[in-house]
C-alpha cells in the first residue's frame, strides 16, 4: 500500500464524494460514483478523513469515516480508505471487511481489488491475492497498481518469473518512464536467461 499512490487516490475520492445526482441499475447498484448526491455533512466529514489519513492520523480517519459509512453507504471511496486506515493501525480483519464492503458496492473497482489483493499477500494469502489480481486486470487492464503488484506477487512470492516477465513488460508499455519497473524488468530478464 504504497503512500504516493493512497495520497493521490484519496484525493482523487474527494472529488467522487462532491458530485451531484446519482444513476441507479434496475436492480438499486450504482453505475456512475461520480454523480451521487452526497450531504454536505458527509462530504465535509469525508475531506476531513482524507487530511487525517493524509497527516497519519488513522485513529482520528477510522473515527470519522465510520461516522461517513454509517450515514452514507452507496459509495465504496469511503470503505477503501477505512480499510487503509485499519490497516495502518494494524487491524487487519476490519481492513478486510472493509474492502469486501467496497467490493459489495463495486465489484470491479479497481483501488479496493488492489488494496484487498495487497493485504492478503502480506497475510501470505497467495493464491488469493493472484486471484484477485488476474480477475481484477480483466476489467481494468491498464490500472498500473494491479499490473505492478501482481509482477511483485508473481517474481517475489510465486517465483513465477514468466507470470512476473509479463506483468512488468506491460507495465512498462503503459509507462515508459518507469525507473523502478524498467529495472525490475532487466533484472527478470537476467534471471530468465533472456
Amino acid at each position: 500500500m504504497q503512500t504516493k499512490l493512497r495520497i493521490f487516490f484519496l484525493m482523487g475520492l474527494a472529488l467522487l464524494m462532491t458530485a451531484c445526482a446519482g444513476t441507479q441499475t434496475t436492480t438499486g447498484k450504482i453505475t456512475d460514483y461520480s454523480s451521487v448526491r452526497i450531504s454536505g455533512s458527509v462530504s465535509r466529514d469525508f475531506e476531513r478523513s482524507l487530511q487525517y489519513l493524509a497527516d497519519k492520523e488513522y485513529e482520528s480517519a477510522i473515527e470519522l469515516l465510520q461516522s461517513v459509512v454509517e450515514r452514507e453507504q452507496r459509495l465504496p471511496a469511503p470503505y477503501i480508505n477505512l480499510g487503509i486506515a485499519h490497516y495502518q493501525v494494524g487491524d487487519e480483519k476490519n481492513s478486510e471487511a472493509a474492502f469486501l464492503k467496497a467490493l459489495e458496492l463495486d465489484a470491479e473497482h479497481p483501488v479496493a481489488t488492489n488494496e484487498l489483493a495487497v493485504l492478503y499477500r502480506k497475510q501470505g494469502r497467495f493464491a488469493d491475492a493472484r486471484k484477485i489480481y488476474v480477475n481484477a486486470l480483466a476489467e481494468n487492464p491498464e490500472y498500473l497498481p494491479l499490473i505492478k503488484n501482481l509482477g511483485i506477487l508473481c517474481d517475489l512470492y510465486l517465483q513465477d518469473l514468466q507470470c512476473a516477465l509479463a506483468q512488468f513488460q506491460h507495465y512498462v508499455q503503459l509507462e515508459p518512464e518507469s525507473q523502478d519497473v524498467s529495472i525490475w524488468l532487466a533484472d527478470l530478464k537476467r534471471r530468465a536467461g533472456k
